[in-house]
């Protein structure tokens, strides 16, 4: 019996960020690309939605650095639409005590700020930042590079391991520079942030990167390098600059949508997967929840690896092995958000007569010491949520009047630390009032001011999103599963252990935040194996 000729060149499940990318650059190089999203809108965790009639808001993700320029560049999105407005303040710490700390936009302005409370540590500042700067660098030169498989048993892998070497040792790196970078790898946040600074509220707000969608302890190994993760961003050309998408998170995802069907991708909604096909070892298609049948010898996963192999492939098509170890991988972001209007902007007590609504459009951040974190951890460990949750408020509204009605506003509410394993459907609006009552005691009127609220428990986000867990980094960064080991050592590479299935999300290298780099890269790596030109290849290295 012949073979039945395929729908598609390839297909991609998942019409978040990621698959949108790697589609756009598949479809670059001539390729028939079909993009299966299973709701009724692509953007995966980057979308916007009217929450509360006439409020807008960015639903799971929010703000934008991580979004790798290059992707911006090729994709063309400033010229589907996409504009990013950067924040006036990057973020601000309300404290107990009334007195907060700001991050102000530009080092001397910061270094003022932090000689508020410690002339020790703004004078350590210049030292940190220029180490932050050079693993920033460092991480920049890894972002769209392929691991080297390790765990791959060919001469190949090898040299491509040497070659991952040797691009370190190109960036001139002194022995310091090293001891830096291993640092970052191997310590608590805690344990690095000690070595520039002493002052517990100083530390407390460097650290608050190391906990955000991960959920974990401040002196837990591997926070380090999470801090880390959400410093090589950049925005307009900026390094280091935090900004809003104008029209929410779903601006970037439309305009990625929209430059995709420019190059004639195909993209079906309302088209849930249920099954990856294959035989003999190698892809054939999917098979949709409604009966449909789609052929393709590429398929490319945007979903969580444990989501993709536990779920929707046989496991008798995958090596015993490789089930066993993927059954184990991690995930657990802690993740608890909200987008809320209001029909008036918050009056915090530590702004009254110091500060304005410039401090409003950076990210106001309750968590303001190492022990608040250690205890949000601790406490949600033994109940199941933090009694004091970590929160990052941002108001958007203040910089794109476009998403609340005039006079009005919105606010997302980004909060650690939740246990996935908790019955949320009991629990969602309990830990709900929480939050706002944890806000109110900063900004006290803020509970009045409330007029809708949209909640998303971590088991919220796994229904409407498909976030395994509530997942929002889709696995857990931690050294067994970041670079070659992600998602698990051996595949590294944006290949699986069936021929033809590819993965392309945030379980790849280098992980979650909306960066684009794990679809460009898979992309590169899919047209390798598609017998690709060399010359063709070329466009998508660095």
């Amino acid at each position: 019996m012949s073979k039945k000729k395929n729908d598609y060149d390839a297909i991609i499940i998942g019409g978040g960020h990621n698959g949108l990318v790697c589609a756009n650059y598949l479809a670059m190089e001539g390729l028939k690309v079909c993009v299966l999203e299973r709701r009724e809108i692509v953007g995966g965790a980057a979308i916007t939605e009217e929450f509360h009639p006439g409020f807008r808001n960015s639903v799971a993700s929010y703000t934008v650095s991580l979004l790798n320029p290059k992707v911006i560049e090729d994709l063309e999105l400033h010229r589907h639409g996409l504009k990013i407005v950067e924040r006036k303040v990057n973020n601000f710490w309300p404290q107990p005590n009334g007195d907060f700390l700001a991050f102000p936009v530009g080092s001397d302005k910061l270094k003022e700020e932090i000689a508020r409370y410690s002339q020790k540590d703004a004078e350590a500042l210049d030292r940190y930042l220029a180490d932050i700067d050079m693993a920033a660098d460092v991480i920049r030169g890894m972002l769209l590079k392929t691991p080297p498989n390790v765990g791959g048993k060919t001469l190949t892998e090898v040299f491509k391991g040497i070659d991952m070497l040797a691009m370190l040792r190109g960036q001139n790196l002194s022995e310091r520079d090293y001891r830096v970078m291993y640092d970052i790898f191997t310590l608590s946040v805690n344990d690095f942030l000690s070595q520039y600074f002493e002052n517990d509220f100083v530390k407390g707000a460097f650290a608050w990167d190391g906990v955000v969608g991960n959920y974990a302890s401040p002196h837990d190994t591997g926070t380090a390098y999470v801090l880390m993760h959400h410093a090589f961003g950049e925005v307009n050309g900026k390094k280091g600059v935090w900004g809003h998408a104008v029209g929410g998170m779903g601006s970037i995802t439309q305009a990625m949508a929209r430059s995709a069907q420019e190059k004639g991708v195909v993209i079906l909604k309302n088209a849930p997967v249920k099954e990856v096909l294959a035989e003999y070892g190698r892809v054939t298609g999917v098979l949709l929840e409604d009966g449909t049948e789609l052929k393709s010898d590429i398929v490319v996963s945007n979903v969580n690896p444990k989501l993709l192999f536990t779920k929707m492939i046989s496991p008798g098509l995958l090596p015993p092995e490789f089930n066993t170890r993927m059954k184990q991988y991690k995930n657990a972001s802690g993740t608890f958000r909200m987008n809320v209007a209001l029909d008036k902007l918050p009056q915090f007590t530590c702004l009254q007569g110091r500060g304005g609504v410039e401090h409003l459009t950076g990210g106001i951040v309750i968590g303001p010491t190492i022990d608040y974190l250690e205890k949000a951890y601790l406490s949600a460990k033994q109940k199941g949520w933090s009694n004091k949750p970590i929160i990052e408020m941002l108001i958007p509204s203040t910089l794109d009047d476009s998403l609340a009605p005039e006079g009005q506003h919105v606010a997302s509410l980004f909060c650690q630390q939740f246990d996935p394993n908790v019955d949320w459907d009991a629990h969602r609006d309990e830990v709900a009032d929480l939050i706002i009552d944890t806000v109110d005691e900063y900004a006290p009127g803020f509970k009045q001011s409330v007029v809708g609220r949209q909640v998303l428990s971590p088991l919220d986000l796994e229904r409407k999103l498909a976030l395994t867990g509530g997942d929002i980094m889709h696995g857990v960064l931690n050294l067994n599963q970041m670079f070659s080991a992600r998602p698990l050592l051996g595949y590294g590479d944006y290949r699986s252990p069936v021929k033809g299935l590819y993965m392309c999300g945030a379980g790849t290298h280098p992980g979650g935040g909306v960066t684009g780099a794990p679809g460009h890269n898979a992309a590169r790596e899919i047209l390798k194996d598609d017998g690709m030109k060399i010359s063709k290849l070329l466009a998508l290295s660095l």
